[in-house]
């Protein structure tokens, strides 16, 4: 995802209300919006429903998108504080079904271990953006989706070997571009 290109469907958004830039824009966006929100709520379902919620949002806002000045934080935290929301609208949801007293669990991390868990994350779904695209994709599917090598191998018509050689090329860049932030040289 450029910032280049998204700042273009932005703007076809918003000066010509495209809807066919709205829908470019979904398509380069939502694999990484999903995973945000998927990184939150653990439930596809849920993931995808707050996706859906911030295309809407961004296309009720279109009047204002040109202001963003770091669209990339900016759709990070919209696609986060939206997760959080659904889920404690959820909980809310579940308090009130249960008629029981509402209480959250005590995880044991504090604010600052939530805080740098966070950015981390931040910082692995960028890594994961500038990883070329089938290099990517087996990396997914492979170590996100927990799909064997030659399920992938078939549905991408490649071979298990090429799989193998793809996802260690994605985890050393990966593990390059992430190195100085687990080193806790950045956070």
């Amino acid at each position: 995802m450029t910032e280049q290109a998204v700042r273009r469907y932005l703007r076809q958004i918003e000066e010509e209300s495209s809807q066919a830039a709205l829908r470019d824009f979904y398509d380069l966006c939502f694999d990484r919006f999903f995973r945000i929100a998927y990184y939150y709520l653990h439930t596809e379902e849920w993931a995808q429903e707050v996706v859906l919620d911030v295309f809407l949002k961004i296309w009720e806002r279109r009047d204002s998108l040109h202001r963003i000045a770091d669209l990339e934080d900016y759709f990070f935290v919209t696609v986060k504080n939206a997760s959080l929301n659904y889920l404690e609208k959820e909980q809310r949801r579940k308090d009130q079904a249960a008629e029981a007293c509402a209480g959250t669990a005590d995880t044991g991390e504090s604010p600052e271990d939530i805080l740098v868990s966070e950015e981390l994350f931040a910082h692995y779904v960028r890594a994961l953006d500038r990883l070329p695209e089938r290099c990517r994709e087996i990396f997914i599917r492979v170590r996100e989706e927990k799909q064997p090598y030659a399920q992938v191998a078939a549905d991408l018509g490649i071979s298990v070997n090429t799989v193998d050689v793809q996802l260690q090329k994605a985890v050393g860049r990966l593990r390059e571009m992430l190195g100085r932030y687990i080193d806790g040289t950045e956070i």
